[in-house]
């Protein structure tokens, strides 16, 4: 199967990871990490990644690609993936991409065009001043500064807002300024994309079940040793579901009932609003596992479409 590329989105807690083992396994394929939290090499427990044991079995990409403190980009995550394809094409494997950044297939799969680089600073003291003021505030600011991407983006859309916003002030160009740019090429290869998809009242129960089995596998005592190995303040940064909770358990603020409560909570808010990114913004086939996303159907479903 030449150049042909196999990408299993969808939204968190689906069951992807699962099912990227066993279709990589069967297409003799390799996984590839397209997770903005999966690739950091000392998050283990909370982001659901295969574990080491799984990751020994055939070969895993990109899975420690980063280190904490440094800064995941889409641009620069499609740059190494795509290093990592052209490898799996080179030996006649299957490059089986798996995770919930859609906008980092999206980067792979078409290109993005140029924007200016991340400012830490600057994102960090935007955060700060939406928590205090508001995103509805912070969208006005951007009418302000930028009319064209303040229209095209919804008011409580706080990622992109704040986005919008730093590219304005870091390089003093609008988002339409630095979008009339070409885009950077993308990866050409017979692209397989599916998105996984779960009942949301399905969804939640198993988001709550995950939830438990992370503190219970150990992510309180993952996240204590990241703080004695000083990299409390680089979590922080990073806003990362369970570990944020967990860092607020180990200083007293919080209760561990509350904190897995709100992590579920936040968990489930991310899922909703991958479902609604995918089905906007990505071409991918639907496969349905609510019923379990190993069962023979959804395996063969995805076999069959592939060619295999």
């Amino acid at each position: 199967m030449p150049r042909t590329v196999v990408a299993l989105v969808g939204a968190t807690a689906t069951g992807k990871t699962a099912l990227a083992e066993t279709l990589a396994a069967r297409l003799a394929g390799e996984v590839v990490c397209a997770d903005a939290r999966q690739v950091f090499r000392e998050l283990e427990k909370g982001t659901g990644k295969p574990t080491p044991a799984e990751r020994a079995v055939l070969p895993h990409h990109l899975f420690d690609w980063l280190s904490l403190g440094e800064r995941p980009t889409a641009g620069g995550w499609a740059r190494a993936a795509a290093t990592v394809c052209e490898g799996c094409f080179a030996r006649g494997t299957v490059p089986v991409l798996v995770g919930g950044s859609g906008l980092y297939v999206e980067a792979l799969q078409r290109g993005l065009h140029p924007e200016p680089p991340a400012d830490t600073d600057v994102r960090a003291r935007l955060q700060r001043e939406c928590e205090s003021s508001g995103v509805e505030a912070m969208h006005a600011r951007l009418t302000r500064l930028d009319p064209d991407a303040a229209r095209s983006l919804k008011a409580r859309d706080r990622q992109r807002v704040l986005r919008a916003l730093e590219v304005v002030e870091v390089s003093g160009h609008t988002l339409g300024w630095w979008r009339e740019h070409a885009r950077e090429t993308p990866l050409v290869a017979d692209w397989r994309a599916f998105q996984i998809v779960v009942e949301p009242g399905v969804l939640r129960a198993r988001i709550a079940e995950r939830t438990e089995a992370m503190w219970r596998d150990g992510l309180l005592e993952e996240t204590r040793a990241l703080v004695a190995a000083g990299k409390q303040e680089a979590l922080r940064r990073l806003s990362a579901i369970g570990y944020d909770e967990a860092l607020e358990v180990l200083s007293g603020r919080l209760a561990p009932e509350a904190a897995k409560q709100a992590m579920s909570l936040r968990t489930a808010q991310l899922a909703k609003r991958q479902r609604t990114w995918f089905r906007h913004q990505l071409s991918a086939a639907a496969i349905d596992a609510t019923t379990g996303v190993l069962q023979p159907a959804v395996i063969d479903a995805v076999l069959e479409a592939v060619g295999r």
